[in-house]
């Protein structure tokens, strides 16, 4: 007795008077649209003027690589500095 579940966005849409186009059901495999989960990771989030950010995705553009990449750098060239683990992933 395997009943398929409704698709609760669909069945939103439909409440509400929806009259978007229905897209067609998912195909089996992983979707490009969804997020992988980053497991064992937190952000960090810091503050500074838009010029900094802008020059890290220069540099980052540059070395065509990613401002991920760039902090990450910057993060073990820190720990280095200070005796650490290099422990940034890049």
């Amino acid at each position: 007795m395997s009943a398929k579940k409704p698709n609760l966005a669909t069945l939103l849409a439909d409440s509400a008077g929806s009259t978007r186009k229905k897209s067609a059901p998912a195909e089996a495999g992983p979707s490009k649209n969804i997020a992988v989960p980053r497991q064992g990771v937190r952000p960090i989030t810091v503050h500074f003027p838009q010029q900094v950010r802008d020059q890290i995705k220069i540099l980052a553009a540059e070395r065509h690589t990613t401002m991920q990449n760039v902090i990450a750098e910057a993060y073990n060239d820190l720990f280095a500095k200070y005796g650490k683990p290099e422990i940034a992933p890049h």
